[in-house]
């Protein structure tokens, strides 16, 4: 559904489009031939614009693929309410270092002779109702793999990132050769979502309406659920291969579907492109060869301490001065740094570090602080905005004490300057929402260090006090939420108060060993170019 591959096509929200994104550059720095499909989302997911009292206002973000993309010659089509729909494609080749290509298909259906509203379904990325987002699915999965017949394309395996091309398997299942056998081995699944609620679902009344009625005959409720059409048990049920983005959430899919068998393949952020200017160079100078081998990151131990203080200082003077010229906000480059930045949502609790403001007070006057939080909320997330709202809030209460800023907008750029330029990066989601994330994984590759509730990949990642700390109970601690976040909030105050800011203040030399650390023993694991060795391995080639 979404590809971030760069800032200026706006066709993602957050993680699962920038990962799908760095799979694309992976993908062809190896030279693995591959296509991706995505849709058009003429204009965007929204471009967030933030009042004085961080009230979230939304503004389409529109952008126009004529002018960087080049339109394919063949369209297809796609039965929706009975209409026939057509589908054309925008090509973007995304050409790596490496002599490698993988082409985008931007699928579009703002095309001559659809009506008003249909020309309208890819226009907006998780925009409309339900029935706007089954119209998308459709477009994608249904009309993505007919557009690959008529393009040429010969693909021995789909891939599906997250259930929203389930589609797919049906039309696969419609050619009289294949049997749901056969589809199975064609098709490999990558599940994100460790709860049941946050499925697509859509109900048979409503895909009755919309669907071909040729698909209807092909006993949907076996594959699909019996209630409501669930995209993701028709992806699971329908692929071969499946698999979690962490070990912690493989073992959670394998509890919620029972019957499954749920691989791991923990993700991986591209190293090149998540390596702020000033780590490159560092890296080119120690590594030679680290970003077409990111496993070489292994070495950055032995990177001179001065040297990797200093390219960290240049990323962190370049976010200052966005931020300032951003928000007004002059930071001070001397004082301890927190990033958070991800999606606005309630499992994912950006306020929880003002959980106790008197005794975040306390940790501040032991050795300063000052934060920089983005993100977006969904437009119908009311809880999302709220939580904006109240950081707002609570940076107006402690300004004369702490400086706290809030980034509109967040997109890749913004990710990028964060990611490399705060010293700790913090993460604070209620275990188990948080399937994998991979803000820290960037944190990462330019020596930020991780402060994170032991969710997804920093289960795998943390080394307490070697590359990070960890934040509440080991997740195969039986607690109860109430024993949960008390642990978590002792640890949040506590670690920063007397290891995370004395460390930092008082031994340079340790803090950039944590550093060091940071870099090569997760960067240079938790790369995706490990990952896609792996799919390569155990997904598309058996």
């Amino acid at each position: 559904m979404e590809i971030g591959i760069t800032k200026d096509i706006p066709t993602y929200s957050g993680g699962l489009g920038v990962l799908a994104g760095d799979i694309v550059k992976a993908s062809a720095d190896l030279k693995l031939q591959m296509v991706a499909l995505t849709l058009a989302s003429r204009k965007g997911y929204f471009r967030q614009k933030l009042t004085e009292r961080g009230e979230q206002q939304e503004f389409p973000d529109e952008w126009n693929p004529s002018k960087s993309l080049f339109l394919m010659p063949k369209k297809t089509t796609v039965t929706i309410e009975d209409r026939q729909v057509k589908v054309q494609a925008w090509l973007y080749e995304h050409q790596s270092p490496t002599g490698g290509m993988v082409p985008i298909l931007f699928l579009d259906t703002d095309v001559e002779g659809n009506t008003p509203e249909d020309r309208r379904i890819t226009d907006y990325l998780y925009g409309g109702d339900k029935r706007y987002r089954f119209k998308q699915e459709i477009v994608l999965g249904i009309g993505g793999v007919k557009l690959l017949k008529e393009l040429g394309f010969k693909v021995r395996k789909y891939h599906m990132n997250e259930g929203h091309s389930a589609l797919l398997t049906f039309e696969l299942l419609k050619d009289k050769s294949m049997d749901a056998e056969k589809v199975q081995t064609l098709c490999v699944f990558t599940t994100h979502t460790p709860i049941e609620a946050a499925f697509d679902q859509y109900p048979y009344g409503m895909v009755n309406e919309v669907l071909d009625k040729e698909y209807l005959m092909l006993n949907f409720k076996q594959y699909a659920g019996q209630e409501n059409l669930n995209m993701t048990y028709l992806a699971l049920n329908l692929s071969k291969y499946v698999n979690g983005v962490s070990k912690a959430h493989m073992e959670y899919s394998r509890k919620l579907f029972p019957g499954h068998y749920i691989r791991s393949v923990t993700n991986g952020v591209h190293s090149y492109t998540w390596t702020c200017p000033v780590f490159r160079t560092l890296f080119d100078k120690y590594i030679p060869s680290w970003a077409n081998e990111p496993i070489l990151l292994v070495r950055a131990l032995e990177i001179p301490n001065r040297e990797v203080w200093d390219a960290h200082f240049k990323a962190k003077m370049d976010l200052i001065g966005f931020v300032e010229k951003s928000s007004g906000v002059k930071l001070d480059p001397e004082v301890l740094t927190i990033g958070f930045a991800r999606r606005a949502t309630g499992y994912k609790r950006s306020t929880l570090i003002f959980s106790d403001l008197h005794r975040l007070m306390e940790v501040n006057k032991s050795g300063k602080i000052q934060m920089v939080f983005a993100g977006k909320a969904h437009p119908r997330d009311v809880d999302g905005k709220r939580l904006i709202k109240e950081i707002y809030e609570y940076a107006d209460r402690v300004k004369e004490q702490m400086k706290i800023v809030y980034l509109e907008n967040y997109n890749m750029e913004i990710a990028g300057k964060l990611t490399s330029g705060v010293d700790v990066w913090l993460n604070t989601p209620v275990p188990p929402m948080e399937a994998s994330g991979t803000s820290g994984m960037k944190a990462a590759h330019n020596g930020v260090v991780n402060f994170s509730v032991l969710d997804g990949w920093w289960v795998e990642g943390c080394v307490e006090g070697v590359t990070g700390w960890s934040i509440g109970p080991h997740p195969k601690e039986l607690v109860t939420d109430e024993e949960r976040k008390e642990v978590e909030l002792r640890d949040l105050y506590s670690k920063l108060e007397y290891l995370i800011t004395p460390t930092f203040y008082g031994d340079r030399d340790e803090w950039i060993e944590l550093m060091k650390n940071s870099i090569a023993r997760i960067a240079h694991y938790f790369q995706i170019q490990w990952v896609m060795r792996r799919y390569i391995t155990e997904a598309y080639i058996i």
